[in-house]
């Protein structure tokens, strides 16, 4: 199974109800809360997230076997759980970032 789920941006621009993720220096808003489902990211300098990240729209899906999807690309980051519940990585696909996030 792989289901859209959002788009993420990056911005420098801060907004409201940004949740912030400490390990990754990074300010992230709730792309449920959006009407376009659009997950803006801010980035603090000293992140240590790749720069495709930093640079390039991703776009991300709900899959049920995040192994599998990670196979599917070169990996950009490691699968890590940013919060209870779910688990995430990132590939880069012809260039372009791609989230997968599987519900644990």
């Amino acid at each position: 199974m792989k289901e859209f789920s959002h788009i993420g941006i990056p911005t420098t621009v801060a907004r409201e109800n940004e949740i912030y993720l400490e390990d990754a220096k990074l300010y992230v808003t709730d792309f449920n809360e959006n009407d376009n489902s659009i997950e803006w990211l801010r980035f603090e300098n000293d992140s240590p997230l790749p720069e495709p990240l930093k640079t390039t729209a991703h776009v991300a899906y709900k899959v049920d076997d995040l192994e599998k999807f990670m196979a599917t690309g070169e990996t950009l980051v490691e699968p890590f759980s940013p919060m209870d519940g779910l688990l995430v990585g990132f590939i880069l696909n012809d260039g372009a970032p791609v989230e997968f996030m599987q519900e644990i």
